[in-house]
């Protein structure tokens, strides 16, 4: 089964034949493998979906060629079920809303900030997302490829914040920041440490006094992007 086709619901022509009509549907395997995703993350395996579909592992493959196709399709599907805001304003407050939307995808389904390719999802809901975000640039005066990397690096920024964002809470999950540094912070105090480290000590204690843990995912999600979008406005 070709990707690109799947990707596209172009469905083959095949020869009629008896028996029971198929019991699922490549839409139904992708939003099967999209929930056992959001809940387990990229270690799922295609026993999983198989098991939320109730069915036998080996009747998954009549559907798709095996998990790398199955996750290309899930990427695409969520894609294409983004909840998008209208692009208005200037270009950096379109860019703001832009990355805004990929956060919330993000938040939506975790997974997608871990997966690592060089090669595009050729897909509708891939293509029609990335066409309307670069209306978020296409009034920079800069080349077409400076744009498309401009919007690269944007959502690059939006990803690995993601990333830490999601971290951070299975980290608080398990024990909040001020117990850790309770703990941890009274070790480093009989080491001796604000004497050896001066600035380290000083602006590491300004940063957990600001936003009362050593890292504030949010935080530094607004000052990256403004430093991002400034440092694009000086091209």
């Amino acid at each position: 089964m070709d990707t690109l086709d799947l990707l596209w619901r172009r469905e083959r022509p095949t020869p009629p034949r008896r028996g029971r009509p198929p019991r699922y549907t490549v839409d139904a395997v992708v939003a099967a493998g999209i929930a056992v995703a959001d809940e387990a993350g990229l270690s799922f395996t295609l026993r999983d979906v198989a098991r939320a579909l109730d069915a036998p592992v080996m009747s998954v493959y009549s559907y798709i060629d095996g998990r790398e196709q199955l996750v290309e399709l899930m990427t695409d599907q969520c894609r294409a079920d983004m909840k998008h805001r209208r692009l208005s304003g200037d270009w950096q407050t379109r860019m703001r809303t832009v990355a805004a939307d990929n956060a919330r995808l993000f938040d939506d389904h975790p997974w997608l900030a871990d997966l690592e390719s060089e090669r595009a999802v050729l897909g509708p809901g891939t293509l029609a997302k990335y066409d309307r975000e670069l209306a978020a640039v296409e009034k920079l005066p800069l080349r077409d490829a400076d744009k498309d990397a401009a919007l690269t690096l944007v959502l690059d920024f939006v990803r690995s914040c993601a990333r830490a964002r999601a971290h951070a809470r299975r980290e608080r999950a398990q024990e909040s920041p001020d117990r850790w540094w309770h703990r941890e912070g009274a070790k480093l105090a009989a080491l001796g440490v604000t004497e050896r480290f001066p600035l380290a000590s000083r602006i590491g204690t300004a940063t957990g006094q600001t936003h009362s843990a050593a890292h504030d995912a949010d935080a530094h999600y607004e000052f990256g992007l403004r430093a991002i979008l400034r440092g694009i406005d000086s091209l």
